[in-house]
């Protein structure tokens, strides 16, 4: 077959064509400027739930609300698809109601991680309107990026109590202080002595003894549930299922304390046979009782679980030891002989609250880091009860007494704030003299502190098979109240308006939030 020189085959022709077409679409596009506007691709935070740890809960209808749970609870993150003039996009980004953080770019992506945790209990509305991309003109309206609203909200204001009015009188109650709700967790066959909630929120342990007795020694321990599901699963066991995990037939069971976790329990035990059969055990909350093995080390007092739950620190002699959870833990991974308590870890374990007992009877409390650094913060002639640190502030809130002048011994409660970086105390509050049981837990996201506030069984011929409830030290109450503290930033150091606790609705004692 001979062809023509200079002829054009049909594709060639098609191909001429097409790039004739193309170039004047490509000559118009750049004859009209940028008419497609930038806008967000992607915001990490879009329509999910907050928590307030990586593993945390959810609410029971969020599932019909189509509300996914967010991983990463300290920061948020928008992906754009172009690259954007930075100054225009942190201008214009606004939430409400504000949420306080600092701003970090990776190309089109940008980063906001929160100074503080999110408060529980609120949604937020995030929008972005009149930034602009790079190659954008300034003043082209047309050229800005297209809108963009949101939302997301953090889970709800959950607190447990036990129970000290009527029908709750010793049972375990779990309160959501944002929908004011409240479930009744134990029956009345069990009178709650102790509790520590898991960390995902979907079940509580507890120590608890048989309603007919008031002997503290015959305590077992439980599990319940509370009804939330957890962060990898929406489906959850309905609230109040009781199960036993350790007995009392050989060992009377004391002080426990859960793994930060939620993975290992340890307590202290007292053989009920063998005299001076006294110590600490520990096991995997998921085994059963027969999985218990004895920590064989010194006898000691006070412990708790470290941080990274692999480690126990218990009081031994005149100093603080810190053990590995293992059978055999005569060798102490560390051991401060000048510290007779730990009374608090900070979330990382960085820091710790220690207490120091001094010849002339009164206590140092120290802060101490993983780096070997000693800071005093304060000392007192009576004790220093509990301490919590602030995961939302260099903050350490104590509960101390002091002693009061006169011939009885008598102790004035207080409740102080620490700031760990000035050492400054601010007094908070201060109790009545005779107010003896005192406990306070502080909230995950740092703005409220639980306070109880107990009145004192005064008829002593009440007698052990009475339906009266003790606190965990086995002093009598006949009821008690429970109060809400706001910790919120106040302008004037002398200005206590604002941090005023406030009455709630409940009568019972030692509170504490869900995680």
């Amino acid at each position: 077959m001979v062809t023509k020189k200079g002829s054009l085959l049909p594709i060639d022709r098609v191909a001429i064509a097409l790039m004739l077409l193309l170039s004047i679409i490509i000559l118009l596009v750049v004859s009209q400027g940028n008419v497609v506007a930038a806008r967000v691709r992607d915001f990490t935070w879009q329509h999910q739930l907050i928590p307030e740890k990586d593993i945390s809960l959810i609410d029971n209808n969020l599932a019909n609300d189509n509300i996914k749970i967010s991983k990463d609870h300290t920061s948020f993150s928008m992906t754009f698809t172009r690259p954007m003039n930075v100054k225009s996009v942190e201008k214009n980004l606004k939430i409400d109601p504000p949420l306080a953080g600092k701003i970090s770019w990776a190309g089109r992506r940008m980063v906001y991680t929160l100074f503080t945790p999110a408060p529980y209990g609120a949604n937020y509305t995030l929008s972005l309107e009149g930034a602009r991309d790079r190659i954008s003109t300034k003043e082209a309206e047309k050229n800005t990026i297209k809108p963009f609203k949101t939302s997301f909200k953090t889970r709800d204001r959950i607190i447990l109590y036990i129970g000290s009015d009527k029908e709750e009188k010793g049972r375990l109650i779990l309160y959501n202080l944002t929908k004011e709700e409240k479930k009744i967790l134990t029956s009345k066959d069990l009178v709650v002595i102790d509790f520590e909630p898991f960390p995902d929120g979907d079940k509580i342990l507890f120590s608890a003894i048989p309603s007919r007795t008031q002997d503290l020694l015959a305590a077992k321990i439980y599990t319940v549930t509370t009804g939330i599901p957890t962060v990898f699963s929406r489906k959850t066991a309905a609230p109040g299922k009781v199960n036993l995990i350790i007995d009392n037939k050989k060992y009377q069971n004391l002080k426990f304390d859960l793994s930060p976790d939620g993975t290992k329990l340890v307590i202290q035990r007292a053989s009920r046979s063998k005299t001076g059969d006294f110590g600490l055990w520990f096991m995997d909350v998921n085994r059963n009782e027969k999985s218990l093995q004895e920590i064989e080390t010194s006898p000691g007092g006070d412990f708790m679980i470290t941080p990274d739950s692999k480690a126990v620190a218990i009081a031994q002699g005149k100093g603080t030891a810190i053990l590995p959870l293992q059978k055999d833990s005569t060798t102490p991974l560390d051991f401060f002989p000048q510290f007779g308590l730990v009374k608090a870890f900070s979330r990382d374990g960085s820091k710790a609250a220690m207490v120091k007992f001094n010849t002339d009877f009164t206590r140092d409390l120290f802060l101490v880091t993983n780096q070997g650094e000693e800071q005093q913060l304060l000392r007192t002639d009576g004790r220093i009860l509990e301490c919590q640190f602030d995961t939302a502030s260099p903050t350490l809130y104590c509960l101390l007494t002091q002693l009061l002048s006169g011939e009885l011994y008598q102790e004035q409660p207080y409740l102080v704030a620490i700031n760990l970086k000035t050492s400054n105390q601010k007094p908070l509050l201060v109790f009545p003299a005779e107010q003896r049981n005192l406990e306070i837990s502080l909230s995950p996201d740092g703005l409220g502190l639980l306070l109880d506030q107990t009145v004192p069984e005064t008829n002593t011929s009440v007698t052990s098979n009475e339906n009266s409830i003790q606190t965990r030290t086995g002093s009598a109450i006949t009821s008690s109240s429970l109060w809400l503290m706001p910790l919120l930033p106040v302008s004037d150091p002398n200005d206590t308006t604002k941090t005023q606790p406030q009455k709630l609705p409940l009568l019972g004692f030692h509170p504490r939030w869900l995680p």
